[in-house]
């Protein structure tokens, strides 16, 4: 697949595995060792795995509001596995593969979700941005990394995510337009999942793909089967050595949101079962689970073990999160600024007084 001649005008889904695990497009097979095969199953299998483990813990009251992933593991995954340890990361909030390929440990990813700032705290190794919840606005994050970067003369990398909803924003032709005139290393990733909260995609945009849409800024698109793992591995590559060695691309995963929104949404009141039964056949880790035992990769009798062995690691990183002391109220007022303003500085004299009074009362 050459990128530079691929044309989305067409509206032909690039695909290399088919839903029953089949290799249809053998010469698009990406360039990797049964290994990493096996890491990124592994990685979707835990993907998972934190997002039924955060569901549940949401619905018992022991965690904040959270955004599954169930269905968007291929997307996430097989896309950020084409990036080097330099490049960088920058998501919005439903991500969860990507953060795991990059290396945000499970147990900052759960204290982010938990409510507590500190889970956004990266190495200083780790390239991925935090969490940004305004929609399409780290497209322009994403551009301006590039931007230095080409200013550096570096052969960084960046690669932003975004909803099917976020093409209709504002930000996100902003971001396009810059990335095209200046070159920017960047890879835009659409996670078209089929829905913008309770909109469908069709009442989102008139265009046939989303990934059409990078003609009118004069960069390369390519439409991908986003529940085929190797099918966005492969692109990604393409798309990431073109960005590091020419400038930016959109790619459009093609994929579908199996779960809610976010835990505070409720789907049955915007589409039915018989809107999602379908997609359960397409589902990308039954698709590589396919394949590999087909292929001699993973035996059946392992599945079962590995996830429950995952299921306990999960666990055991949320415990240490839950037992773990809250954050310091104070600290709401002196966070706010590099220094605390005379307002925040009389609040936080008012809330030390209050817990006087309170102590002294016994309270």
């Amino acid at each position: 697949m050459q990128i530079d001649k691929w044309n989305p005008l067409e509206n032909e889904m690039f695909q290399v595995m088919n839903e029953q695990g089949e290799i249809v497009d053998p010469d698009n097979m990406p360039e990797i060792t049964e290994e990493d095969i096996r890491t990124l199953y592994t990685t979707m299998q835990k993907s998972r795995v934190i997002d039924e483990i955060a569901l549940s813990l949401q619905r018992q009251g022991r965690m904040l509001t959270y955004a599954p992933n169930i269905g968007q593991e291929a997307a996430q995954v097989g896309s950020a596995f084409a990036l080097r340890k330099t490049d960088w990361g920058v998501s919005a909030f439903r991500e969860l593969g990507m953060w795991l390929i990059k290396g945000w440990p499970v147990e900052k990813i759960l204290q982010y979700w938990y409510g507590n700032e500190w889970g956004s705290h990266m190495d200083e190794d780790n390239r991925l941005l935090p969490v940004s919840v305004p929609i399409a606005s780290q497209y322009q994050h994403a551009v301006g990394i590039g931007m230095a970067t080409r200013l550096r003369e570096e052969d960084d990398v960046a690669m932003a995510y975004i909803g099917d909803g976020g093409t209709s924003q504002g930000d996100f032709h902003e971001a396009l337009n810059f990335a095209g005139v200046y070159k920017t290393p960047t890879v835009f990733v659409i996670q078209n999942n089929q829905y913008a909260i309770s909109v469908p995609r069709k009442m989102q945009t008139a265009s046939e793909n989303l990934a059409m849409k990078a003609i009118a800024y004069g960069i390369p698109g390519i439409y991908v089967d986003g529940n085929d793992v190797f099918a966005m591995l492969t692109a990604s590559q393409k798309a990431v050595s073109y960005a590091r060695e020419t400038g930016p691309v959109l790619l459009e995963a093609y994929t579908y949101r199996m779960g809610a929104h976010t835990t505070s949404d409720d789907p049955t009141k915007y589409r039915t079962d018989d809107d999602v039964e379908p997609w359960k056949e397409k589902d990308p880790i039954l698709r590589l689970e396919r394949y590999m035992l087909a292929e001699g990769l993973l035996k059946e009798d392992e599945i079962e073990p590995m996830i429950e062995k995952m299921k306990e690691e999960v666990m055991d990183a949320y415990r240490s999160i839950e037992n773990s002391s809250d954050t310091e109220l104070e600290d709401i007022f002196k966070y706010q600024y590099a220094e605390m303003t005379p307002q925040l500085t009389e609040q936080l004299e008012e809330y030390r007084a209050f817990l006087e009074g309170a102590e002294s009362n016994g309270k």
